[in-house]
């Protein structure tokens, strides 16, 4: 199992729950703190020759949030097919469309169970 996957979640818990799961599962795992975080590590790792394969994101971050950092990275081309994850406390439909809306492939509520995590990124990251 490969691919490349960016975390980003202002909750350092979260993170690394993730992280660990995701890394058990055979993917590379890269962590951001929030929106604006998670783009510049973006630049940083396409910097570095790697293509990231998925993102899973967090809504409610401070300097950047999920759907502006979502709406942010679609403007990107190199990006615009990039399958994000939305992984999220919120369970609201208005907030779910406003996710699929910004460009979200998927959406989990928090706390999540891990097989449940993996299974999703499975169906986008082969």
């Amino acid at each position: 199992m490969s691919g490349v996957i960016l975390i980003v979640d202002d909750s350092a818990t979260i993170r690394a729950s993730v992280k660990n799961t995701l890394d058990q599962a055979g993917y590379e795992v890269y962590q951001a703190m929030n929106g604006q975080a998670g783009l510049e590590s973006l630049k940083q790792l396409n910097g570095q020759g790697k293509t990231v394969s998925m993102i899973i994101s967090d809504v409610n971050m401070p300097v950047m949030d999920g759907i502006t950092f979502i709406r942010e990275l679609k403007k990107n081309l190199s990006y615009k097919f990039t399958p994000v994850l939305v992984l999220t406390t919120e369970s609201q439909d208005s907030k779910k469309i406003e996710g699929k809306e910004a460009g979200a492939a998927g959406w989990l509520v928090k706390p999540f169970e891990p097989d449940t995590l993996v299974g999703v990124v499975r169906k986008f990251v082969r």
